[in-house]
């Protein structure tokens, strides 16, 4: 396999994944009070959004990728 081809492949992966999830979610924890033996942490829940934009001009670079790369052979 061609390397335009396996990165059109991966591109395409990766845009399709962004068109489905639209966003990485991580929980973030935080000491609040930390007295001796006593400790009270807090538990955020933060998310990077990912515009839909962004998948869908990785599948399109990918779709190309994967057309250039089978034009070749």
């Amino acid at each position: 396999m061609k390397q335009a081809s396996l990165i059109g492949l991966l591109l395409v992966v990766l845009g399709v994944l962004c068109l489905v999830y639209q966003g990485i979610t991580y929980t973030k924890r935080e000491k609040i009070v930390d007295i001796g033996p006593i400790q009270a942490t807090k538990e955020t829940k933060q998310t990077i959004p990912l515009p839909p934009v962004l998948g869908g001009i990785s599948l399109a670079g990918g779709i190309a990728l994967l057309l250039a790369g089978a034009r070749n052979s």
